[in-house]
């Protein structure tokens, strides 16, 4: 199942069966000053790219849940399908490996970023997050081409970056 559909307790329990079930997995991420310049698009392909890389065996397929071909051309054949996660059991499998890779980083930031909260909600916007970018702005952690961003940080006190290929005056 889609892995925002189980407790992080649940994901965190099945990550060391699934890893050891895996020919081989990796992950793959690009930094929010990665993610400013090239943008989001750039830099989802960017991490796809690495984390095929970290593989070590060369895949001829992949399937990605959605619309949008982030994998090519890292990967010869494609197959993109809305809500894979729900159907496809290697998609479900990588989604709870991802998130739980991408909970623990979050985790390890929250002693360096104690006020966004980031040990509880994983740097997504919920209320304490939200709270936290309206009183402090961002963090160094942050992507400050987010458009969310434009509603939540007081851009006055930090440098906002504009998504790639668009600017802004100030």
């Amino acid at each position: 199942r889609d892995s925002t559909l189980r407790s992080a307790a649940e994901r965190e329990r099945l990550f060391a069966r699934i890893a050891e079930w895996c020919v081989s997995w990796a992950v793959g991420a690009a930094s929010q000053e990665e993610c400013d310049q090239l943008g989001m698009s750039a830099a989802q392909k960017l991490a796809a790219a690495r984390a095929i890389a970290g593989l070590g065996v060369e895949p001829d397929v992949a399937v990605t849940d959605g619309t949008w071909d982030f994998v090519s051309p890292s990967v010869p054949k494609v197959e993109l399908a809305v809500k894979a996660d729900l159907r496809c059991l290697s998609v479900a499998a990588a989604s709870i490996l991802a998130k739980v890779v991408r909970d623990r980083e979050m985790r390890a930031h929250a002693d360096s970023y104690p006020h966004w909260s980031f040990a509880t909600n994983k740097g997504y916007p919920c209320p304490l997050h939200k709270a936290a970018l309206l009183g402090y702005g961002p963090s160094a952690i942050h992507r400050r081409s987010w458009v969310f961003m434009d509603n939540y940080v007081p851009w006055s006190a930090s440098r906002r970056t504009p998504p790639a290929g668009q600017s802004t005056l100030f």
